[in-house]
């Protein structure tokens, strides 16, 4: 009789343990199903353009590795689904869900924006890093992108980035008057205070631009990019150091209120991924600027040109009319050049101990 018991008393368990299971089976599926995040990306590159684009892109596989597939990512290179500058809106509204771009392009929304990207006399890649990341620039940034919707990460750096291309000689800031030269972000404006008149144009449009004569000048990036651009067919003068970003950080946007519906672990890849591509990008273009440089001067025939002394001045003077502007347009304006002034000066101020001067002494001696 007992033994009759158990073995009732197993086949029911085991018929309970077997609906549960199945049960559980049954559940699995609409689970795993619903843990799938859908993330559009929409840039500011051509597709496959080295260092921006495939930088982007590269954020974009990162996702969804560091996710294990469950991040199904569709990156939207410039043009194929919006245009370039009209990536900012399609975020901001929900449409897409991040953007890749260089947040100076929106400064017609708000001057803030130019300086999480680069501003003229402002940040290098390694202060720009320090600003954001403990010196209050995070907290600006989150405070000026929450008006707009959006949550923003470092995503990417170009570093200091060269002068421009130019048809003549420039000696002086008057030679600079009545150019037509495409340049973005406060370095435009700065432009224009000496006499210039800046355009602002996407990458794949600079190129045809400039050989037609449509513009007399362009800035771009540095050596790498602007060799495979190449504007060396074009412009022959090829001047630094550029003023106008001395340090371009590159931003993952994100809508916010689609961002904070994910899971904590699930915001925290994103950000992660996004540092990644914030270091390896720098790593890159340290990598090829110098060999592209070389076949520039050496095969093509680019003249490089230091801007003078007195041309660098005028372009100090022209900065102060500008931030002049910038700070009386809002508080928050204020606040966030006020905030990376302060940066400037204490992390600039140790590099210049540090990193400036070892690598001075270093070149000397080894005589490079």
């Amino acid at each position: 009789m007992k033994k009759k018991y158990e073995r009732r008393s197993f086949l029911k368990k085991a018929a309970v343990g077997g609906a549960v299971a199945a049960a559980s089976t049954t559940l699995a599926a609409p689970a795993i199903a619903a843990s799938k995040v859908d993330i559009a990306i929409v840039a500011t590159w051509g597709r496959d353009f080295p260092g921006l684009g495939t930088g982007a892109q590269r954020f974009a596989d990162r996702l969804t590795e560091m996710s294990d597939g469950r991040f199904n990512v569709e990156y939207f290179a410039a043009g194929e689904r919006v245009g370039a500058f009209d990536s900012f809106d399609e975020v901001a509204s929900g449409n897409a869900q991040i953007y890749h771009a260089a947040d100076y392009y929106w400064k017609g929304k708000h001057p803030g924006w130019a300086y999480f990207t680069s501003v003229p006399f402002g940040l290098t890649y390694t202060e720009c890093n320090a600003w954001i990341r403990f010196g209050g620039g995070q907290a600006l940034w989150d405070e000026l992108a929450d008006d707009y919707g959006l949550k923003n990460f470092l995503c990417g750096n170009t570093g200091v980035q060269m002068g421009g291309w130019f048809n003549k000689e420039i000696n002086s800031a008057s030679d600079l008057k009545g150019l037509k030269m495409r340049i973005p972000g406060l370095g435009g404006d700065v432009m224009a205070k000496l006499g210039a008149s800046p355009v602002s144009l996407p990458g794949g449009q600079i190129y045809e631009n400039l050989v037609s004569g449509a513009i007399d000048a362009t800035e771009w990036v540095g050596p790498w990019n602007d060799e495979i651009m190449k504007f060396y067919e074009a412009a022959k003068y090829y001047y630094f150091p550029g003023m106008h970003e001395p340090g371009s950080a590159l931003a993952a946007g994100c809508n916010k209120s689609w961002l904070t519906s994910l899971s904590n672990s699930d915001q925290v890849i994103i950000e992660a991924a996004a540092a990644m591509e914030n270091d390896v990008m720098m790593a890159e273009y340290n990598a090829k600027n110098g060999a592209a440089l070389a076949r520039l001067v050496n095969e093509q025939g680019v003249i490089v040109k230091e801007f003078s002394d007195d041309t660098f001045d005028s372009f100090g003077e022209a900065a102060d009319e500008v931030y002049a502007e910038v700070v009386q347009h809002s508080d928050l304006a204020n606040r966030i050049h006020e905030s990376m002034v302060k940066s400037r000066t204490e992390v600039g101020g140790w590099l210049n101990l540090g990193d400036a001067a070892y690598s001075r002494q270093r070149n000397r001696v080894l005589g490079l």
